[in-house]
């Protein structure tokens, strides 16, 4: 097993980021609502008053742990490759499916977090509606790109298969929560996207 990286950065700096991995494990466990500032700070080994010097309430920290998350997944794939030609784009879409099946604590994260959002309450609500939004327009342009460039082109509509497409992701998510030797949530969208007419997956 490898050594842990050590994490660089002041001290205030590696608190926040302690502070953001624990709510990101109880969230991923219990939910936003089952989940305390109280439990996160004892898990975080942290005082109650010292949670709160970083982090004002609970529904700040869960938008900071939501944000990281993606902003991780989005460096990752820019230093696999910065070029945007929409194949390459394809293919770090789908590496990072496969680097998601490595991590199920945030994979249950979203899931569970973003079938909580679905009420207008919820702290989470906007960023979710915003994150599908963006979402959507990304996908159904890259798909637009590709359907034009495919021989022969594909005539379905691109933002009409990009819902399709994210839905099918997050279908997938909550199977391979479920039964993870069963389901190759990779291999599934590669097949969704040969039966659309691309070319794309495994070589």
């Amino acid at each position: 097993m490898n050594a842990p990286i050590p994490r660089r950065g002041t001290k205030g700096e590696r608190t926040r980021e302690r502070i953001l991995d624990s709510a990101m494990e109880l969230f991923s466990r219990s939910g936003f609502h089952a989940v305390s500032l109280r439990d996160i700070a004892a898990h975080a080994g942290l005082t109650h008053a010292g949670l709160l010097h970083h982090f004002p309430g609970k529904d700040e920290l869960l938008i900071q742990v939501l944000t990281r998350r993606e902003d991780e997944a989005a460096q990752q794939a820019l230093s696999a490759d910065s070029s945007r030609e929409p194949e390459k784009v394809l293919i770090r879409h789908l590496d990072q499916i496969t680097r998601n099946m490595h991590t199920p604590g945030l994979v249950g994260l979203f899931v569970k977090i973003s079938g909580e959002a679905a009420d207008p309450g919820h702290p989470a609500h906007e960023y979710f509606v915003e994150r599908y939004r963006r979402l959507r327009r990304r996908t159904a342009w890259l798909l637009a790109q590709l359907f034009e460039q495919a021989d022969p082109p594909v005539s379905h509509d691109p933002d009409a298969v990009a819902q399709q497409l994210l839905a099918l992701v997050d279908g997938l998510q909550t199977q391979w929560l479920l039964d993870p030797d069963q389901v190759d949530m990779r291999r599934a969208v590669e097949v969704f996207l040969t039966q659309l007419g691309l070319g794309v997956g495994r070589d």
